[in-house]
């Protein structure tokens, strides 16, 4: 489904990215684990095309998306939420959630609230005055509401109470059992012992699964 080879990456002239090759299959919940600074959030805007110059081949449903501008990744079903969210905080819970609505724009609501419920209250609440943990619930369901085939998810439950926490990890195993693919890259351990894969990211490089973080 969505296929990375030998991808590298830089910010200016300091490359971040060092060969890095990965796959994440139909249905499948893949960890990509790592410390800050280990490449992590560069991996995620690398493969929607934002941010770092790339050089390597990233593959979705089969076609080369490399050199496709963000919207054209967006629009070919990958749904990246990023560690900061970038919500519109002027905007209503309500106005986010449409916005990014693709038809049925009703229909697609009424799913994403059934999966987010805390949000139901708080329709007609402005995006700022909500939690961290509120907001990440809006920022999953507003990349939900474009109707993904894939998720991208970074940090997903950085720094959030622990109840929110074990909300959106139940959201995020739920949409795995209904057959979503995701990438999600994380710290902590809440979604690790579910997931198909882990990955782990060290200094921009992919370690060898056989080898301890220590080793050479």
């Amino acid at each position: 489904m969505l296929e990375v080879r030998n991808l590298s990456a830089w910010w200016g002239s300091a490359q971040v990215l060092f060969d890095v090759s990965l796959r994440v299959a139909p249905g499948e919940l893949v960890v990509l684990q790592g410390l800050n600074g280990a490449g992590k959030s560069s991996l995620m805007q690398a493969l929607m095309g934002l941010g770092p110059r790339v050089q390597g081949q990233v593959r979705y449903q089969g076609k080369a998306v490399e050199g496709e501008p963000t919207h054209v990744r967006a629009r070919a079903g990958l749904g990246f939420v990023p560690e900061q969210r970038r919500l519109f905080l002027e905007l209503t819970v309500l106005e986010n959630l449409m916005l990014a609505a693709r038809a049925p724009r009703q229909q697609r609501l009424q799913e994403v609230l059934a999966l987010f419920a805390p949000l139901r209250g708080a329709l007609n609440r402005q995006a700022a005055q909500l939690s961290g943990g509120e907001q990440q619930m809006l920022a999953l369901a507003r990349t939900l509401m474009t109707g993904p085939s894939m998720l991208l998810l970074d940090e997903p439950c950085e720094g959030i109470a622990p109840l929110l926490i074990q909300t959106i990890r139940d959201t995020l195993l739920q949409l795995k059992r209904k057959g979503m693919p995701m990438l999600v890259a994380e710290q902590n351990e809440l979604l690790a012992a579910h997931a198909d894969r882990l990955i782990t990211l060290s200094a921009g490089i992919v370690l060898d699964p056989h080898l301890s973080p220590d080793r050479p």
